[in-house]
């Protein structure tokens, strides 16, 4: 193990570890064009009777997930049973193949069987990164050393919601093009693809952490094992847990931008993609924040601050966003010109960093804290709990608005949640609050 980098942004430039991120940077930017330009497509291109607009975020967005479900056990079993780049080629290799149906899809002068083609590639690349997940997290505590963890994980989970974000957009813009939109995504999904596949032929090999294990085909009984795996570390457990919610919690936020714009902030399309910059630049943001605030160390005490800041910043959101006026819809620069509008994206913006505080320290004392021969299980258990809480989210953000409650005052109900949440982590794992007080103090 060569000797760690004097920050973690020295990673990019390492060979251990630069081809890994840009194929998860490319694979998650490729998801979410995907899937974007396909809502846009359906929402506003394709009429097919059996797929209204209204619905087509929520199939696409269950598709996707499904395959976490009933597949990460299985995933999670081929990591830790395989040489994980050949797992990591098998899977890009799988992407390129589904691309090109899609793209295919994408060209194809029959609504019907391009909705049908491309809604089974949505269900296909949510497997692609079914079986991508376990390999992200598991990796890492292989090729870097254990106070690099924070750093590494802290740029994957950056690179993601960058990815996540330019993938949207990209998305966006390319299927709206007069004529050529669905020609102009087609070519875009195929070239990250590719470029996915030639980052992933320049990853180093890693030997297989339990080259002798059986693997159990029933994802029914391997899920409940894996669970049962993931509970014998109490700590471990309880980190899922925490991250899981970050899901929740997030999946609410995401799901319900385009609504508040219009509905709420009274913003165009413009205005929507402005706050899914904010919230993706502030997640980032947080997450690159946790190496120097840990001291390079995996810092649990960042966990309690960043979900109390979680908490504070929505609370002043949901105040933020009360009694704004009736008015017509704004473009970006109208929006801008309103000064309260802005502590509308300040609050956005804060709120994500401290999701980023949160999230980061979790995931890499899962990765210390899981044994190396199963450590790709544990990630697969988190990947389950993470799809479960997402269908969650979706239900509760549904029953609550559906009970007649407004916008704003589900987010006041989610950090109130977010409270009940840190009590409970806080009471369950004391160590929690321990080493939060010892970040105030100084102390290492």
């Amino acid at each position: 193990m060569s000797v760690a980098p004097l920050n973690q942004f020295d990673l990019l430039a390492q060979r251990r570890f630069a081809p890994f991120f840009w194929t998860q940077f490319a694979g998650a930017a490729n998801d979410n064009l995907f899937k974007f330009a396909f809502t846009v497509l359906v929402t506003y291109q394709l009429q097919v009777g059996w797929l209204p607009p209204a619905m087509a975020g929520l199939v696409i967005g269950a598709l996707f997930i499904l395959p976490f479900v009933l597949f990460s056990a299985t995933s999670g079993q081929i990591c830790d049973r395989l040489e994980k780049t050949r797992v990591i080629r098998a899977v890009k290799n799988l992407e390129i193949t589904i691309m090109a149906v899609a793209a295919g899809a994408f060209v194809i002068d029959s609504p019907q069987v391009q909705a049908g083609t491309l809604l089974a590639c949505t269900f296909l690349m949510g497997l692609h990164s079914t079986l991508f997940g376990p390999v992200k997290y598991a990796l890492l505590p292989q090729v870097l050393a254990e106070r690099e963890l924070v750093g590494g994980n802290a740029l994957v989970e950056s690179g993601t919601f960058v990815a996540i974000l330019l993938g949207n957009l990209v998305g966006g813009l390319l299927i709206a093009l007069p004529d050529v939109g669905p020609q102009a995504v087609a070519i875009a999904c195929l070239a990250l693809a590719g470029l996915g596949r030639w980052t992933a032929g320049r990853i180093e090999p890693l030997p297989a952490t339990d080259p002798h294990l059986q693997i159990n085909w029933n994802p029914w009984t391997e899920t409940a094992r894996n669970l049962r795996l993931a509970r014998e570390d109490c700590v471990s457990w309880h980190m899922l847990l925490g991250i899981s919610w970050l899901w929740f919690f997030g999946a609410v936020f995401l799901s319900q931008f385009p609504v508040l714009a219009k509905e709420v902030l009274r913003g165009d399309e413009q205005v929507a993609s402005l706050l899914l910059v904010v919230f993706s630049v502030g997640i980032g943001l947080g997450s690159l924040m946790c190496e120097r605030l840990g001291g390079g160390r995996v810092e649990i005490g960042l966990v309690a601050p960043g979900a109390l800041g979680m908490s504070v910043f929505t609370l002043d959101f949901w105040l933020a966003t009360r009694g704004l006026p009736a008015q017509p819809l704004m473009d970006v620069a109208t929006f801008l010109a309103q000064p309260a509008h802005w502590r509308v994206l300040l609050d956005l913006c804060l709120l994500s960093m401290s999701a980023g505080l949160f999230s980061v320290p979790m995931y890499a004392l899962l990765q210390v804290r899981s044994r190396p021969t199963h450590r790709s299980r544990i990630i697969a258990a988190n990947n389950i709990l993470n799809a479960l809480y997402m269908v969650a989210s979706a239900l509760f953000a549904a029953a609550l608005l559906t009970a007649g409650l407004t916008l704003p005052g589900l987010f006041f109900c989610l950090a109130l949640g977010n409270l009940l949440m840190l009590a409970w982590l806080i009471w369950r794992v004391p160590e929690l609050l321990q080493r939060a007080r010892a970040l105030l103090r100084g102390a290492p």
